[in-house]
């Protein structure tokens, strides 16, 4: 198997991957599950914070599955980028357990090979990727 074909199996991978985490936790959030209101108030959040972020969370689970459109795709990778590292600190700010500061910093290495491995036609021109 050539190189090419390697990266472009684990592009895939991970991105399926975190679009299936993102779409999953964004249909949790909407739907206000013990699990997730305990969540966020322990952090300090409004309980409306789980809509909002749920809305972005599907949104961007479509936004880097799709084809095309490679300036939405850099907006959600950041979000997501901006979205994982905020939880981790958030939950390293109030204290709570280890595995919920270290699991989003494991979601991120998952977001960052995403948009690093995406193929040309999913990036913007100009813009560093594995090669």
């Amino acid at each position: 198997m050539n190189k090419e074909k390697i990266k472009t199996i684990a592009y895939w991978v991970v991105t399926v991957l975190t679009a299936g985490n993102y779409a999953f936790a964004g249909f949790s959030y909407l739907q206000r599950g013990p699990e997730v209101v305990a969540g966020i108030g322990s952090l300090g959040y409004p309980l409306y914070f789980v809509s909002i972020l749920g809305v972005w969370k599907i949104l961007g689970a479509i936004a880097i599955s799709i084809p095309k459109f490679p300036l939405l795709k850099e907006w959600a990778y950041a979000g997501m980028f901006i979205n994982l590292t905020a939880a981790s600190v958030s939950s390293l700010f109030v204290g709570n357990p280890i595995f919920h500061i270290i699991a989003p910093m494991i979601l991120l290495v998952f977001v960052a090979l995403s948009w690093a491995l995406r193929p040309a036609d999913r990036r913007l021109a100009g813009v560093w990727s594995l090669s």
